[in-house]
């Protein structure tokens, strides 16, 4: 996961080793925490990598955990997921339902990468984006710019 990570963030285009990377990962996921999880899904669609029986694995692990994820976890899956642009309405329902008791642990861009990453997907989430909204009226005066302008996107 930190490595993945590490290229990611290097911005390095290294595609095989993603690929090898994502081929390795896979039977090992039940080992990953919920950072690993999350590391390694944002580094795949950080790095516009195409792997799609990865974030299917993915999904299944972090779905039995999703009560371990942080809300940093929670928005970060739900970006990646989206940004990979990965079918997976059943985990993106079972991400919303993890995300909206906890809401208020939320920060802005949490709330805003969650909100955005939801409408990217096309993902019906009515009662979700409620409770988002709600969230972030309570603290407007903490969202930058782009936050901004990924929530008002999204609606």
């Amino acid at each position: 996961a930190n490595t993945a990570w590490a290229f990611a963030t290097a911005g390095a285009d290294a595609p095989r080793f993603f690929e090898a990377l994502g081929v390795a990962a896979q039977p090992r996921l039940a080992d990953f925490n919920a950072q690993n999880l999350a590391n390694t899904e944002w580094a795949f669609a950080t790095a516009g990598v195409d792997a799609p029986k990865l974030f299917d694995a993915i999904s299944g692990a972090a779905q039995q955990r999703l009560d371990e994820f942080i809300p940093q976890n929670l928005a970060n899956t739900a970006w990646a997921f989206a940004t990979a642009g990965a079918d997976a309405p059943r985990f993106f329902e079972a991400l919303g339902v993890a995300a909206q008791p906890r809401l208020a642990d939320f920060n802005a861009q949490n709330l805003a990468n969650t909100e955005w990453a939801f409408a990217t997907a096309g993902v019906d989430a009515p009662k979700l984006f409620d409770a988002i909204s709600g969230a972030a009226q309570q603290r407007l005066d903490e969202f930058i710019p782009q936050n901004l302008a990924n929530t008002a996107w999204a609606f």
